[in-house]
């Protein structure tokens, strides 16, 4: 029998989890209104303070407009909502949709390069023993992995320390929703994925191009690295 962890949640947060799906899917449009504390609460079958804990949320998160005396409206998520809700974006009722799947690999092919190339200009002029000996290790445990979806965490990992040592707070809260994003797709990806966390030398490279402080060197070979599994998954998805 495969037992799986129990996942436990608040009530608020199944009320959030709800709204959202519904703002996010286009069912509730901008500028609807949802319906009043009372009502939701009734619908629902909770309480007002869960449907109110979740409404909070949900105006922070930029999905709706919550205003005191006035009804709650649904907002634009495209222009108000952050990076946060990128993963419910990406898998919506069990489905990957491929024109966010296909916008998260732009953005890692396009800022994978830059990313590397401002850790090579930071690293070189500091002292950052701690970042060139996690790099190093991870790509040697990236050598001895033998496993698909492990490879590809230990991917994951350089780059984590590759950004660390990027040091731009706006390029690692990025780097966070991409990983949440992309993290559940590790298995399906597997197949597409191993060619490039396979290719050891070319970790070996940046990690080396990064550590001696060069640039250039560091963005043209993240992008050779990044860009031959990018195109393969972006033809999958049905191309540009």
């Amino acid at each position: 029998m495969a037992l799986q962890p129990v996942v436990k949640r608040s009530v608020s947060a199944d009320v959030f989890e709800q709204i959202a799906a519904d703002v996010l899917s286009g069912e509730l449009a901008p500028g609807a209104t949802l319906p009043s504390e009372r009502q939701l609460a009734e619908a629902l079958g909770v309480s007002r303070p869960a449907v109110r804990e979740a409404l909070q949320r949900l105006a922070a998160a930029g999905l709706v407009a919550v205003r005191q005396g006035d009804a709650t409206t649904v907002l634009d998520y495209r222009r108000g909502a952050g990076l946060e809700v990128l993963p419910r974006l990406l898998v919506q009722a069990g489905q990957l949709d491929p024109k966010v799947a296909r916008s998260i690999l732009e953005a890692r092919l396009h800022n994978g390069p830059k990313v590397a190339e401002l850790a090579a200009n930071r690293l070189g002029k500091t002292d950052s023993a701690t970042v060139r000996a996690a790099l190093a290790h991870t790509v040697e445990a990236l050598a001895a992995e033998q496993d698909p979806i492990a490879q590809q965490r230990y991917a994951m990992e350089f780059w984590d320390h590759v950004v660390d040592a990027a040091d731009s707070i706006v390029f690692r809260l990025m780097f966070n929703m991409l990983r949440t994003a992309y993290e559940p797709a590790l298995a399906a990806l597997a197949p597409i994925m191993s060619a490039e966390v396979g290719n050891v030398e070319a970790y070996r490279e940046l990690a080396a191009a990064i550590v001696a402080g060069r640039p250039k060197q560091a963005a043209t070979t993240a992008r050779a690295l990044l860009e031959p599994a990018t195109t393969a998954l972006i033809d999958v998805l049905g191309g540009h």
